[in-house]
């Protein structure tokens, strides 16, 4: 497999790296079913870290924003196989079913999935496509995401309630949502949404709740946690910047030395 990245066919992904680690966060827009094929996945959530191994499932819920870090083994290669379940496929799927959702209270972004023979079972049926023979016919693929919610739902039946919940995030705790996930870089507008406002009310209690603009904020909210990861926690600048949610190191040495009078580098 190329070095490249993330050969596709429809929503299922396989991710292939050689020997090499890769970081950086991401924006789940939808919910997605994982499967650890070799290699290290760390992922952060904003509340915690999870360790996937080999033979480690995972589920992750829409709407959330990670960190992730991507170890291949010594001597080998990350490896990992993802099957993304679209909100129209979840739709149809309910309506097929006659399935609705309970309200729930599960809050994780990440959920842990213990190994199952059903699931082993159905990752798989997908190996032969590890190598990209797509196949052309479209209703094969529709059938195997058919076949990945009835597997989780045999599974696990608690999901139900998660798979099948089509509401938009609901108005949420500001200070407390920012607090935890100011490090991601993600434009206001995402922010806003996954608080559930729209973006001027997002910037109006915001400046009520923290009484500076959320721009702002943001800077100083990330330089103040980068600052302590080099002073306390000894690390260095281009470890920080990505972790603490500045988009290039320039751009991060810059602020910093802007508000502090000093280089990162000399802390």
């Amino acid at each position: 497999m190329s070095q490249t990245e993330e050969p596709k066919l429809s929503q299922i992904v396989y991710s292939c790296y050689f020997t090499r680690s890769r970081e950086g966060e991401q924006f789940a827009p939808e919910h997605v079913l994982s499967y650890q094929i070799a290699g290290t996945l760390t992922v952060n959530d904003g509340a915690r870290d999870y360790a996937f191994q080999q033979g480690n499932f995972r589920f992750t819920k829409r709407n959330s924003l990670v960190k992730f870090n991507k170890q291949p083994p010594e001597n080998g290669e990350f490896k990992a196989i993802s099957i993304y379940l679209d909100q129209q496929t979840l739709r149809n799927f309910s309506l097929e079913f006659s399935i609705e959702a309970r309200p729930h209270q599960n809050g994780k972004a990440i959920i842990e999935l213990k190994s199952d023979k059903l699931l082993t079972s159905y990752i798989d049926s997908l190996m032969p496509y590890q190598e990209f023979q797509p196949p052309t016919n479209q209703h094969l693929m529709s059938l195997k995401l058919k076949e990945a919610i009835l597997v989780l739902l045999q599974t696990n039946p608690e999901m139900k309630d998660i798979l099948f919940d089509f509401s938009d995030p609901g108005k949420i705790d500001l200070e407390r949502f920012m607090n935890q996930n100011f490090h991601f870089n993600v434009q206001l507008k995402r922010f806003a949404y996954l608080t559930g406002r729209s973006l001027t009310t997002f910037k109006r209690d915001f400046e009520k709740t923290f009484h500076i603009s959320p721009s702002r904020w943001l800077v100083q909210k990330r330089l103040e946690a980068a600052h302590y990861l080099i002073k306390e926690k000894g690390k260095a600048p281009s470890e920080v910047y990505l972790e603490t949610g500045f988009e290039d190191l320039s751009h991060f040495s810059f602020a910093f030395k802007k508000a502090y009078g000093i280089a990162p580098s000399r802390v």
